[in-house]
């Protein structure tokens, strides 16, 4: 049996809600509004990605040059149009319950701004309460795939959790890398649309399909990889 860590690192955005398909229904109409369009195809794997990097990654570096800060402004608003399809991925909850139980500490670190992470662990519900910190991209000076979000996440733990090791547990090959550029592993989950054979590639060191699957192994185990 592998050693417990003492500290989890969790991705929001498709790894505690599912919110992946309608991050990419916003990011689209807010091409749309600016005469752009994207196909879904091409924004999908982009999720999870700062959005800083997201718009030149999307439609190239003249649009970003052109539009990158309207477009920015402008997702949060469509997002919200939408914002009523985000339920929690399953068993959510129930990851945050088992972490607990093992006497993990999570720490949660989304690249969302600080007002719109709260409103998405609203959805997880009641077991919000077992994050211990919380870290948004705001808090980070370098987004996604970079290690700096992860990397504060990690100087949230305390020393007893931090000498036991951290791992992360995200859905993106974004989370992956920054995970990596942060000096942890990261486990993968399904749950963000990405495919295992994808997130190994990128580095996963396990893949799961859902938190629930995750949580089930943590019992079974002691261990998240």
């Amino acid at each position: 049996m592998r050693e417990t860590p003492g500290t989890a690192v969790l991705d929001l955005d498709g790894t505690l809600v599912d919110s992946v398909h309608v991050h990419v229904l916003a990011w689209q109409q807010a091409f749309r509004d600016v005469g752009l369009h994207v196909p879904t195809h091409r924004l999908h794997p982009l999720i999870g990605m700062g959005g800083d990097r997201l718009v030149a990654a999307a439609a190239g570096d003249a649009v970003e040059r052109a539009l990158g800060d309207e477009l920015r402004a402008r997702h949060p608003e469509r997002l919200d149009d939408l914002f009523d399809r985000i339920v929690p991925t399953e068993g959510a909850a129930d990851l945050l319950e088992a972490l607990a139980a093992h006497d993990v500490q999570i720490v949660l670190a989304s690249s969302s701004e600080r007002e719109m992470t709260g409103r998405l662990l609203d959805v997880v519900g009641d077991a919000r309460r077992l994050i211990g910190h919380l870290v948004s991209g705001a808090d980070a000076e370098a987004s996604k795939p970079a290690g700096d979000l992860v990397s504060v996440a990690l100087e949230q733990a305390s020393h007893d959790a931090g000498r036991r090791g951290a791992v992360m547990v995200g859905d993106a090959v974004w989370d992956v890398r920054a995970a990596a550029d942060a000096g942890i592993p990261c486990v993968g989950l399904l749950t963000g649309g990405i495919t295992e054979a994808v997130l190994r590639e990128a580095g996963a060191v396990a893949v799961h399909e859902t938190p629930a699957a995750l949580a089930e192994h943590l019992r079974a185990t002691g261990s998240l990889v």
